[in-house]
């Protein structure tokens, strides 16, 4: 069956998040919908991994997720749904620590899970769908 796609459905692309890695858009704004994919440790400006401690990659991920948020018009405060790759449930504290920091008011639902690895040997990886 072919299935139109959404009718108002476009990428958001923005200098101030990594590039995407692979064929996917850093997000995609689908009606009042933002749905932003995956953010590594990527330093937006040289491409290179954040490296040190576990806090440090995560303001990383959020500042990325921040940029491609604010090039679709939204900010943190529209986040309703935030998923968190962790490659240790030990850093769950310490990311979580930084995560309230950007989620202080009325945080969104949330998972967080445990991988096997995620790319460019990061150790943390969020992903987030925020709402108009």
């Amino acid at each position: 069956m072919n299935v139109p796609p959404p009718s108002r459905r476009e990428s958001v692309r923005t200098p101030n998040a990594p590039a995407a890695i692979g064929p996917y858009s850093q997000g995609v704004l689908a009606g009042n919908m933002l749905f932003c994919s995956g953010q590594i440790a990527l330093n937006p400006e040289t491409g290179e991994m954040v490296r040190g401690e576990i806090e440090d990659e995560a303001t990383q991920v959020l500042d990325n997720l921040g940029a491609v948020l604010q090039t679709g018009g939204l900010d943190y405060q529209h986040v309703v749904q935030c998923t968190v790759f962790l490659t240790s449930l030990d850093d769950y504290a310490p990311v979580n620590e930084v995560y309230a920091r950007y989620f202080s008011e009325a945080p969104p639902a949330r998972e967080a899970l445990q991988v096997a690895a995620l790319p460019r040997g990061a150790r943390v990886e969020i992903s987030c769908i925020a709402i108009r």
